[in-house]
């Protein structure tokens, strides 16, 4: 069945974010979607690829990038499941994203205003619309769950 809601679209950025917990990444996940089809998906790679960049929301903006054959996202929405950090939301401005889905709240680094706000920045010629909390509640759980097993098993290890 094709995707046609923000929620249809957050639970396969929600699959995204578990295949990146399966891989021992902190489980986010992100998809940009163009005109109704999905164009890039990204999920969190930092650990693997030994890069702090290696976000989901970046991984989706360069693959959609790639499928576009343009830098110039402008039409499109990105649906991760963690509020973006600075970097991200730069990289959305950058990109002109036109909107940004989230599903949890980050309160240690979001930057759709619960740490700082960068979706319409004084000076800049572009804004983001957010939207927060589709699908937040599986959203939060998967990254309690994944932090909670990571705790446990720092426990045991000793």
């Amino acid at each position: 069945m094709q995707p046609t809601s923000d929620s249809d679209y957050m639970r396969i950025a929600l699959h995204e974010a578990k295949l990146a917990g399966d891989e021992g990444e902190v489980p986010v996940g992100a998809v940009v979607v163009c005109d109704g089809r999905i164009i890039g998906r990204g999920r969190n790679a930092c650990e693997r690829l030994n890069d702090a960049t290696a976000h989901a929301e970046m991984v989706a903006i360069t693959a959609a990038s790639q499928a576009l054959g343009t830098w110039r996202l402008e039409d499109c929405t990105l649906y991760v499941t963690l509020e973006p950090c600075p970097m991200c939301m730069g990289a959305c401005l950058n990109a002109r994203v036109k909107r940004v889905i989230y599903g949890a709240f980050e309160p240690k680094a979001g930057a759709c205003g619960s740490v700082v706000d960068l979706r319409a920045p004084g000076g800049y010629n572009h804004a983001i619309e957010a939207t927060s909390g589709v699908l937040g509640q599986e959203s939060g759980e998967l990254l309690k769950s994944f932090f909670r097993a990571l705790r446990e098993r720092k426990r045991a290890d000793g």
